[in-house]
């Protein structure tokens, strides 16, 4: 084979359709474009216009939702992880980063992270830094002997999600454990300290054989007077209020003599 002899396989260079360029040329005067009118020209918006009613992308209900806080991680599973170990191409001896990845191929950028999946097996015992993992990822990789260590890449986590919900896993459960030590402690303080019974005091007998032994001393007979009953108020008369009230009535007035007008 020469060199003017090389060319693209048959249909691999297709020629363009010019048009305009004469009724001969099947695309000549109106250029496939059909007759005068809105279809005719340029600019015009018309496939989704059904002549004044409702069109069929406003007909149909709206569903689900843009999240702009959503991240895009690398997914990555343990099987090929371990397939590039046994190929060289990662070195297990060292931790294995996002950069670590991307540069043994498994990922072609780092997006926002790489989040580890726990399908296939992993025989390595490697240190893992990676954005997230799934618990059964976290399981096997402690198994074989290694570590996953949560790290952020874009700052964006703080820490990384998975990391947040296992801290407040453990701080429930701290939570929980301290309530429950407290309550028993209370309540093994309160059996311990029983109100303890007052000794009884003890008489004192030196004491009382000297007082047995002193002379009663005698007591001058002291008379006491009686003071005077005082006088008895006079009690004042029974109907005494009835008279004071028969005063206060009104009398009567004499009824006023009829006239007769005969």
């Amino acid at each position: 084979m020469k060199l003017h002899e090389l060319a693209d396989r048959p249909g691999a260079r297709k020629t363009r359709k010019r048009i305009g360029r004469g009724i001969g040329s099947g695309k000549g005067k109106t250029g496939g474009r059909g007759g005068k009118g809105q279809t005719a020209r340029s600019g015009v918006r018309i496939k989704g216009f059904e002549g004044g009613q409702m069109p069929l992308h406003r007909r149909l209900p709206k569903r689900g939702f843009n999240n702009i806080f959503a991240r895009k991680y690398n997914e990555l599973n343990l099987g090929r992880i371990q397939e590039a170990v046994d190929a060289g191409r990662l070195d297990g001896r060292k931790p294995i980063t996002v950069g670590a990845l991307k540069d043994a191929g498994l990922i072609r950028r780092e997006k926002d992270g790489v989040r580890l999946l726990g399908h296939g097996e992993i025989k390595s015992k490697l240190a893992f830094e990676v954005t997230g993992a799934s618990g059964s990822a976290i399981k096997a990789v402690e198994a074989a002997g290694g570590t996953v260590t949560l790290k952020s890449i874009t700052g964006r986590e703080r820490p990384a999600a998975d990391q947040i919900k296992a801290d407040r896993r453990a701080a429930k459960r701290d939570a929980v454990a301290a309530r429950t030590q407290a309550k028993s402690g209370k309540a093994a303080k309160a059996e311990g300290e029983q109100p303890a019974a007052a000794p009884e005091a003890k008489p004192d007998k030196t004491k009382a054989k000297a007082e047995a032994a002193k002379p009663a001393k005698a007591k001058p007979d002291q008379t006491v007077e009686a003071p005077a009953p005082e006088a008895a108020a006079p009690k004042a008369p029974k109907n005494a209020k009835a008279d004071e009230g028969e005063a206060k009535k009104p009398k009567p007035k004499p009824a006023p003599a009829k006239k007769d007008k005969s």
